[in-house]
């Protein structure tokens, strides 16, 4: 986070040595002269920056739990919870509920999912036809996935048809899931996709991301959305400066600016 917080504020001190009230061919004059010469920060420099910034421990142990609670890793919230004594905002035996659900769409048991979700809340689902709709989609996609062809139609017929009829994106989708019947072999079938392991996991995600809304947390970590704002600032950086970046996510390394 400190890192993040430095490249921009690296970046608002560069802008403003260009003074925006200059007429149009020094701004175009200075514009050239920056693109021939950049700012080089040197490493001390830089991580004499990165010293000055103070980041609470508090704050980075509420940033790990949230991502754990909202990828669903239990048994490591518990463990972070009892280590560092950082509450999660929600009650940790729900975790274990919430991927029950999600194990389930992605084994294809929908029928399962479904069930599980009205036990965990049926608002979820009541209020929400866009997932239901979903849900079963992708239950008639197992269906044909399993060469059951007389209860996909009849399925389809009974229970997505209806739906298809008061709403035009839904009617479409269910016309899209049918023509996988018109194809002995899916892997000629323009829509052969959607009996990849790929559309199980974002039906997947979507029950997940509806089970968070639900209990009023965020749907999605905190920790990747940072790390995306800081590729963009660092990027936005690279045009004005040249600076110890970091280049790979995984290691979080600082490499020496190019002189």
């Amino acid at each position: 986070m400190s890192l993040f917080w430095i490249v921009i504020r690296q970046l608002a001190e560069i802008q403003a040595m260009v003074n925006p009230s200059l007429p149009a061919r020094s701004r175009i004059a200075t514009a050239k002269l920056e693109a021939t010469s950049k700012k080089v920060i040197t490493r001390a420099d830089w991580e004499k920056k990165l010293n000055d910034v103070k980041v609470r421990k508090e704050d980075m142990n509420k940033l790990v739990m949230n991502f754990l609670v909202t990828e669903g890793y239990v048994e490591a919230a518990e463990k972070f919870r009892l280590e560092s004594g950082t509450e999660p905002d929600i009650d940790l035996a729900t975790i274990t509920d919430r991927m029950a659900v999600k194990k389930a769409v992605q084994s294809g048991n929908v029928e399962d999912a479904i069930e599980k979700v009205n036990d965990l809340n049926p608002e979820i689902l009541d209020t929400n036809p866009q997932l239901f709709f979903h849900l079963q989609q992708q239950r008639l996609i197992e269906l044909i996935r399993n060469g059951k062809v007389e209860e996909a139609l009849e399925f389809a017929q009974e229970e997505l048809a209806p739906r298809g009829e008061e709403n035009q994106g839904f009617l479409e989708e269910l016309e899209r899931t049918v023509a996988l019947l018109a194809f002995e072999d899916v892997s000629n079938c323009p829509v052969g996709e959607l009996l990849d392991i790929s559309q199980r996991l974002k039906t997947a995600s979507e029950v997940n991301a509806a089970i968070l809304t639900s209990q009023s947390h965020e749907k999605d970590p905190k920790l990747p959305s940072l790390l995306k704002m800081l590729i963009w600032v660092q990027t936005q950086l690279d045009e004005k400066a040249s600076y110890p970046r970091i280049n790979d996510l995984s290691t979080a390394v600082l490499e020496d600016p190019a002189v």
